[in-house]
């Protein structure tokens, strides 16, 4: 079962940063800057916060996982102001 989770960070090295937000790319949909929102099941979430561990420093950087809920039944009540929002459907992907 997926999974919809909200994902923030904030790094303090850019090099870091710029490598985290690779591995989120890879992994979710871009909202705005440090911010990500994925679709994942449970083996894809730990793949995806092991390799955050990997890339961050554990005494300076901080990421920040919402877990919305299953993402099936998730109607999120989200307001948006400018560009709209809209949450990560399920589609194939092609590897």
């Amino acid at each position: 079962m997926e999974h919809l989770y909200v994902i923030s960070y904030d790094i303090s090295d850019p090099k870091r940063w710029r490598r985290v937000f690779r591995i989120m790319k890879g992994y979710g949909e871009w909202l705005q800057l440090s911010v990500f929102q994925c679709r994942l099941n449970r083996m894809r979430m730990l793949d995806l916060e092991a390799s955050l561990r990997e890339a961050m420093n554990q005494q300076e950087d901080h990421v920040l996982i919402l877990d919305v809920g299953p993402a099936e039944q998730v109607v999120p009540h989200v307001r948006s102001l400018g560009k709209t929002f809209a949450p990560v459907s399920r589609e194939p992907v092609i590897v």
